[in-house]
């Protein structure tokens, strides 16, 4: 699963300032210990295994409810028994019978907490006997107490959107979310990731209705009701937890990796985008089967795009499930990079290996499963879009560990948590990732993917953990690496590193002393030194294992530049005192993308300095989009020779870059220096197919003339999306008034979450200024309905601070209706739970 990773959606992006601003106090303030920290979270022992699970389901969309039978065989795991305990969340159990002989012996049972169901069974059974129950129920999902997690927000299993066709312009679906253990919510099962059983759901729907489900469909029967019944089966053993239905209207694109069928799933609108959206996946399939050595192992794959997830998208075994954040058209994935949904498309897809082929034996491994999928994303980027397009991704997910707060404190393998949810974080996904990406960086390619072979071969169709996946890199390679796995799986935190130079001209010696400045335990960390030197560059293998260390070469002469870590690769916090001259060298000599961007970064903070320019006005030119991006950002145009020196090359990037987001930057850094002379170079820019583009064109036009902009955001409110929605917005908000809230409130009950939070401050200043009561009300819901559903990302305390702004606002314009609505607002967001 991911966020994008959020983490993928996981977490909110570093986009979210204020908001973590709000609330880094109190994340500051000491907690309570919670006692169920001090739970050990053992691997639930295996009385009853599942063997096969046959559905026979139809829907209810007026009451939400889902009426199934169900055919469920299993046996005990080793010791005999005579009972069976299944999940089975807010059911009605009408009828749970043995069957014997084609017929239905009725068993007793009990089921007192709505959560799981004891059954008594006919006789003893031994673990070379199998026995099948049969199960009559009714799921009723949204009557369900069930609460999500920052990375899955929801938990109830089955959802009905738009089941009555009442919202407009919103399809009528249904789709299922099982992780982490909310298969139970639909079907009776063991529904714990240590269980694997093969599978055959039958779904009887409306007509006109397509379906989705794992594995592969067998039979349609149209029925006299103007209903359809389809079959789908599922004949290797998977996870309850990756079972999934899926039931709307879509429109089918087929594609293929060699004989097996590759296809996209899209609401009709989007169906002509298919290609450009999902298109690559049989090449990434291709490659990962060829890196892994093991070729994809299901019999078909899919992926379906659907309304309202809960999370980023979904693993489901053979059959992936995607938030419509994935859904774009042609213009909109002209501004897209690699991380607005390919990443996530990518990480889903590895997941079919490790996650699904081989399954976390327990929540507390989920590192086998989610570590593996973020590193994916960074081997994808390497192959398709260059090694600068991995570091980028890699460093971004990083620092994204290195700022949640806490997560230093946290095991990668965590045996203690308070609940299954928690260990969905920046740990278990951005850490774990990079943790792999060092050990395929100590081992080699060719040793790290040995391994990964051998892990997935020695553990298919069943279980992993963490040390199994040692024992195969051990295997793979011959060396003992219980070393790296006690510091970095079984161990919490990170280096902080910092490392300084001496010279020493009477021996021509260079020193680099080493030390590791945070608290608990002492990191083992080789690392690659290249020492640059008469034009010449020589890499040192070396090993720090202390917290405090120096190494010491005799040189020739005073180096060019002494590079530690020179593959950028290792986990840390660092700072390291290079002079503005060594990173001026630096960036032009070494190879690597942080190579680039630590240079980028001394010299954007004092720019002053002729070197610092220098790096600077080069960077305007550099390889990688992501670093001319940053270039332009970080430029001072109010110092005149950065300005002199910057303008003319900003101006090509504006007109000629083959990258849209350099060309939208370029833009906008133009249109902060208000000369009207730039006008003619904006107003073409604003027939750019670009969002990005035509965004920040406006946006610049604004700052010169805000009539002139207000009248063509008129022309562009019935296309308009990204960047140029957000432009659109600001403008409105910043120079609208009553004529404009329309849109800028339909555009912020559409947007997603990062642009919500990206619009939110806007969109409360204009809340707050409207003339109309009801404009002024219709906002403070939306902000009320913000600040409850992304109470769980900390951003209450922000919403708040909001709603208090316009409340004083409304009360200078004895607006008391809308005073009354933002107290009633803040009041929910406080009790919210």
């Amino acid at each position: 699963m991911t966020d994008r990773k959020l983490l993928k959606q996981l977490m909110l992006s570093c986009a979210l300032t204020a908001a973590a601003m709000t609330t880094a106090y109190a994340q500051q303030t000491p907690q309570p210990e919670n006692p169920a920290l001090k739970i050990y979270r053992a691997v639930p022992t295996k009385i009853n295994d599942l063997i096969h699970t046959k559905l026979d389901v139809r829907f209810d969309y007026k009451k939400r409810y889902l009426y199934g039978k169900e055919w469920v065989t299993l046996k005990p795991h080793f010791y005999p028994t005579d009972s069976l305990r299944l999940d089975a969340k807010g059911m009605d159990l009408k009828n749970i019978s043995l069957v014997k002989n084609g017929k239905n012996v009725p068993l007793k049972f009990t089921y007192q907490d709505s959560l799981s169901v004891a059954i008594k069974l006919d006789k003893v059974y031994h673990n070379n006997e199998s026995y099948t129950i049969y199960i009559d129920y009714t799921a009723k999902p949204n009557e369900l107490k069930e609460k999500g997690s920052a990375a899955i927000n929801d938990a109830k299993g089955l959802y009905f959107i738009n089941p009555d066709g009442t919202e407009k312009d919103k399809p009528t679906q249904i789709w299922t979310q099982g992780e982490t253990e909310s298969s139970s919510a639909w079907f009776p099962t063991i529904d714990k990731p240590s269980q694997k059983t093969t599978e055959e759901i039958t779904m009887t729907v409306p007509a006109k209705y397509v379906t989705l489900s794992n594995g592969k469909l067998t039979a349609q029967k149209i029925n006299a009701d103007g209903t359809r019944t389809d079959t789908w089966k599922q004949d290797l053993p998977h996870s309850p937890y990756l079972f999934m239905m899926a039931v709307g209207d879509f429109k089918i694109y087929k594609d293929k990796w060699k004989d097996k069928e590759v296809s996209y799933y899209l609401e009709p609108k989007y169906a002509p985008y298919a290609k450009e959206i999902f298109g690559f996946t049989p090449e990434a399939i291709d490659f990962y089967s060829k890196t892994l050595g093991v070729d994809f192992p299901w019999v078909k794959y899919s992926q379906i795009v659907v309304r309202d997830y809960v999370s980023g998208a979904m693993e489901n075994t053979s059959a992936t499930l995607h938030g419509d954040y994935v859904q774009a058209t042609h213009r909109e994935l002209i501004d897209a990079n690699y991380n607005n949904g390919r990443s996530t498309i990518v990480h889903e897809l590895f997941h079919q290996w490790f996650g699904d082929y081989v399954t976390a034996e327990s929540w507390s491994n989920l590192t086998v499963n989610e570590s593996f999928a973020n590193f994916s994303e960074t081997i994808w980027a390497e192959h398709k879009y260059g090694k600068d397009e991995a570091d980028a991704h890699n460093y971004a997910d990083m620092q994204s560990y290195l700022r949640s707060p806490g997560a230093n404190t946290k095991n990668l393998v965590r045996f203690y948590y308070a609940d299954k949810e928690d260990v969905f974080d920046a740990v278990t996904y951005q850490k774990g990732g990079r943790i792999l990406n060092m050990l395929r960086n100590y081992l080699g390619d060719a040793a790290f993917y040995k391994g990964l072979n051998i892990y997935l071969k020695t553990n298919a169709f069943k279980n992993g953990e963490a040390q199994q996946l040692r024992l195969a890199f051990e295997e793979a390679s011959g060396q003992d690496l219980n070393w790296y796995f006690n510091q970095w799986y079984y161990g919490a935190g990170h280096p902080i590193l910092n490392i300084s130079y001496k010279w020493d001209e009477a021996t021509k010696t260079e020193t680099v002393y080493l030390k590791q400045n945070q608290d608990g335990q002492t990191f083992k960390l080789p690392m690659a030194i290249d020492i640059y030197q008469g034009g010449k560059k020589v890499r040192h293998k070396e090993w720090m294992n202390d917290k405090v260390d120096s190494i010491s070469y005799q040189l020739a002469g005073k180096p060019d530049l002494v590079n530690v870590d020179a593959d950028k690769i290792l986990l840390t916090k660092k700072t390291d005192t290079k002079t503005i001259d060594e990173l001026s060298f630096q960036y032009f000599n070494a190879p690597n993308y942080l190579d680039r961007f630590e240079a980028i970064d001394a010299a954007a903070a004092d720019q002053t300095r002729p070197q610092a320019q220098k790096i600077l006005i080069a960077a305007l030119k550099d390889k990688y989009y992501g670093l001319r991006v940053k270039t332009i950002r970080a430029l001072n145009l109010t110092k005149d020779d950065v300005r002199n020196a910057a303008q003319p090359i900003l101006i090509s990037l504006a007109q000629t870059d083959n990258n849209t987001l350099v060309r939208a930057a370029a833009i906008t850094a133009l249109g902060k220096l208000k000369a009207s002379g730039n006008m003619t170079l904006f107003t073409q820019a604003m027939s750019s197919e670009s969002y990005a583009v035509q965004g920040a064109a406006l946006n610049a036009i604004g700052l010169l003339d805000p009539a002139k902009a207000l009248s063509l955001a008129k022309g562009l409110e019935k296309d308009n999306k990204g960047a140029l929605t957000t432009a659109i917005t600001n403008l409105y908000t910043a120079n609208g008034n009553d004529a404009e809230w329309p849109f800028v409130y339909h555009a912020f009950t559409e947007a997603g979450i990062q642009e919500k939070f990206n619009t939110l401050k806007n969109f409360a200043d204009m809340t707050a200024k409207v003339n109309k009561p009801e404009y002024a009300q219709q906002g403070i819901e939306e902000l009320k309905n913000a600040g409850i559903k992304f109470k769980v990302y900390g951003a209450a305390p922000f919403v708040i601070t909001q709603l208090e702004g316009i409340k004083a606002a409304r009360t200078t314009m004895k607006d008391d209706a809308s005073v009354k609505a933002a107290d009633d607002a803040i009041k929910a967001i406080n009790d919210a739970k």
